[in-house]
């Protein structure tokens, strides 16, 4: 998997970050939850059907994709591989924390994905020096840890909750997505799903204590 320039990552990016529509429904359509679950579910398995077409060559499916995305994917596929991107991902952990978390933990741990990988991909390739095996840097840490905790208490201060809990909540989220995102290999689960599900799992735990 190769390296894009900065200028596409910073695309790839922004495209990202126009998923903050996802937690801002769940929040504001909260009432609605299992039909928002359903809703995200169809949409993850419409873009994995769109993204098979993609790799076996349809050329209507080429054309609208490379309009969007053109430059923009790690890994180009073969016209005989199927290369899942990072978008069924973010719809399936859509559909999945809906399921398993009340609709404001599922909008908090959704922004901090999208906040907090964010800011690490950005910081890290621009101002990363210190450098681990995975190829991944400090910076980009820190950068997720406070982006993302960030984005999470905005999102999960829509519940009544007090502030020192609400914090506390927050770093928790941060620190255990940061990790999933930091050791997404070793686990084997992509960051864009498994950072909302594992930060839920700490922060529901964290809750019951």
């Amino acid at each position: 998997m190769s390296e894009i320039p900065f200028r596409d990552e910073l695309r790839r990016k922004l495209v990202h970050l126009s998923s903050f529509w996802m937690p801002v429904a769940m929040i504001f359509f909260r009432s609605y939850r299992w039909q928002l679950a359903v809703f995200f579910g169809f949409l993850a398995l419409g873009s994995v059907l769109v993204e098979h077409a993609y790799a076996r060559g349809n050329q209507a499916v080429q054309k609208v994709y490379n309009i969007f995305f053109n430059n923009m994917l790690r890994q180009v596929p073969n016209p005989t591989d199927w290369v899942i991107s990072g978008g069924p991902p973010v719809l399936a952990a859509s559909c999945a924390v809906l399921i398993f978390f009340p609709p404001v933990l599922a909008a908090g741990c959704m922004a901090l994905m999208l906040g907090g990988d964010t800011a690490a991909a950005l910081i890290g390739r621009r101002f990363g020096h210190i450098r681990f095996a995975n190829g991944k840097s400090l910076e980009g840490v820190i950068a997720f840890i406070l982006i993302g905790a960030l984005a999470f208490g905005i999102f999960f201060s829509f519940g009544e909750i007090a502030f020192s809990r609400l914090a506390a909540a927050s770093l928790i989220a941060a620190v255990i997505g940061a990790l999933a995102e930091f050791f997404e290999k070793v686990i084997r689960i992509d960051d864009n799903f498994g950072i909302p599900v594992f930060a839920g799992l700490a922060v529901q735990l964290f809750l019951m204590v």
